[in-house]
């Protein structure tokens, strides 16, 4: 089954690299069925489900570079590298049979800011380090911590994609992020031209971390510029914290917010965890 046309805003959304995705859509409607990544039913909503549900979340990646673990299908890693350019992507997924396809994958775009790892996350800690971690998919968001927090520098962000039972979620799980060092935690809604719904992240900061090798140096660029938008959604888990202070103009959980304020320094705020 070919890969749907690219639907109106996607140009956009990748900025000019609507080409690339396009490309990548095609290699997911073909060998992504055939190996077994994604489900053939998948397929004709490859661009909203999947595509553009990855690029949403292009402009809170910072700087980078990015740990994309558990990668799977290259779902968000290469749709993030095809987005950013700009910013060193590092897949880690352990099973080589995915690890062969996401190779073949970034050989066939060109994609010379991404580096394929076979490895289960606890392996590679130590060694592979960034102030940003991202999954989508994988687990659960206290067993996601327990795996991606030592590949975190010090005051860096897991940005785990989820459903709508996001804030719930987190609230369940507030107690194992704790117990991983984690200070702020708060849904964040993301939106791009082409997507419908927003999609919605758990973004979990981190106080300390292994600081140990890096997962590569940070590009000169700035980060990207773009019509997307991310709004803050207060995750119900308050009270007082140490680490970065961010105020919230988001309303409850899971509603929109009119954006987000950032602040350095120790202190309290509706999403310090304590």
């Amino acid at each position: 089954m070919p890969a749907p046309a690219a639907p109106e805003g996607a140009a956009d959304a990748f900025r000019g690299r609507l080409g690339l995705a396009e490309r990548f859509a095609d290699i997911l409607a073909d060998t992504g069925v055939s190996h077994g990544l994604i489900g053939p039913r998948e397929v004709p909503r490859l661009w909203e489900r999947h595509l553009l549900n990855c690029v949403a979340i292009a402009d809170a990646m910072g700087d980078g570079p990015i740990i994309d673990v558990g990668s799977g299908a290259g779902l968000p890693g290469v749709v993030l590298a095809i987005a950013r350019p700009d910013v060193e992507v590092h897949l880690v997924e352990p099973l080589l049979r995915r690890t062969q396809w996401l190779h073949s994958v970034v050989a066939e775009l060109g994609l010379s800011n991404v580096t394929v790892h076979r490895a289960r996350a606890e392996e590679v800690a130590g060694s592979l380090v960034a102030p940003i971690v991202t999954a989508r998919a994988v687990a659960r968001l206290d067993k996601l911590a327990r795996w991606c927090a030592p590949l975190l520098t010090p005051g860096g962000r897991l940005v785990a994609l989820k459903g709508h039972s996001a804030a719930q979620e987190l609230a369940e799980d507030r107690a194992g992020l704790l117990r991983y060092g984690a200070v702020r935690a708060e849904v964040t809604e993301h939106s791009c031209p082409g997507l419908s719904d927003p999609v919605l992240t758990i973004d979990v900061e981190f106080e300390g971390g292994p600081a140990v090798g890096s997962a590569g140096s940070r590009t000169k660029a700035g980060r990207g510029k773009g019509p997307r938008r991310a709004q803050r959604a207060r995750s119900g888990v308050g009270g007082s914290g140490r680490g970065s202070a961010r105020g919230s103009a988001g309303g409850s959980a899971g509603g929109s917010g009119g954006g987000s304020t950032r602040g350095s320094g120790r202190g309290s705020g509706p999403n310090a965890l304590e």
